[in-house]
């Protein structure tokens, strides 16, 4: 009999979780449509502000263009839906937290709020680093590099591509500081082995950039030194984290 209440009450845990994960979702994905809902009208400003960079490094009078039938409006809604859900990533992070919160220790909830904070805001400023410097620099050597006998015209669809795929990188690399910092949280690695570690960290930081970045030496720069920076930051950083979010064990230990 106790083993069938206890395989019956722990069937219902998992159950009530999954309703609260199911009502978090739900809250988090109303949350990102509505605010995509009341950015629809000015789609197409959305998109026009994202090609701002490529705009300006392209010769006086050039547009992009659009290849697909209904690719000029599939792609400002894309951009849209991103932008509502960037708007709404607070909320949505205050779902994820409020679902996992309930099952962690003091000392863990210590660990998890700061890094979920500071990982959304270094993701955003990878976007915005990303957005305001590294386009400029990039469309302008593109395009200042292209022989007169080209007419240089981007496609949206492809130049949405690009740029996703530039945030996203840029996104990732400024969550160094973030990795490091768990992974000497956690105990996986010290701080000296990851100073050690130095060179290797640095040249690996030059490779990762020939490899998501165009082929040219700026963008590649532009990436790899905010890595290498962002690597120290944590160096510096996680020490200090590792001590304030230590639980009371391991203060006595």
């Amino acid at each position: 009999m106790n083993k069938q209440a206890d395989a019956d009450g722990a069937e219902d845990t998992f159950i009530s979780h999954l309703i609260e994960l199911r009502s978090r979702l739900m809250k988090a994905s109303i949350a990102v449509i509505l605010v995509f809902l009341c950015l629809m009208p000015w789609a197409g400003a959305i998109y026009d502000l994202l090609a701002m960079p490529m705009m300006r490094a392209l010769p006086e009078g050039s547009k992009m263009i659009a290849t697909g039938v209904v690719t000029p409006f599939l792609v400002p809604v894309k951009v849209t839906m991103l932008v509502a859900f960037m708007i709404a990533l607070p909320w949505v992070l205050y779902q994820a937290w409020a679902f996992v919160a309930p099952g962690l220790y003091t000392h863990e909830k210590k660990l998890v709020a700061p890094l979920v904070i500071s990982s959304s805001l270094l993701f955003l400023a990878g976007v915005a680093f990303c957005y305001y410097l590294v386009f400029g620099v990039v469309f302008r050597f593109v395009n200042d590099f292209a022989p007169q006998s080209i007419s240089v015209a981007p496609d949206i669809d492809s130049y949405f591509g690009f740029v996703m795929m530039m945030f996203i990188a840029f996104g990732m690399t400024f969550e160094v500081p973030i990795v490091v910092i768990v992974l000497v949280r956690m105990g996986f690695v010290t701080v000296d082995k990851l100073k050690k570690m130095r060179p290797y960290i640095i040249v690996g930081a030059f490779i990762l950039a020939a490899i998501v970045t165009p082929p040219d030496v700026v963008s590649q720069l532009l990436l790899a030194i905010p890595l290498c920076l962002l690597f120290e930051l944590g160096l510096i950083i996680a020490p200090w984290f590792a001590k304030a979010t230590r639980a009371p064990e391991e203060e006595t230990a």
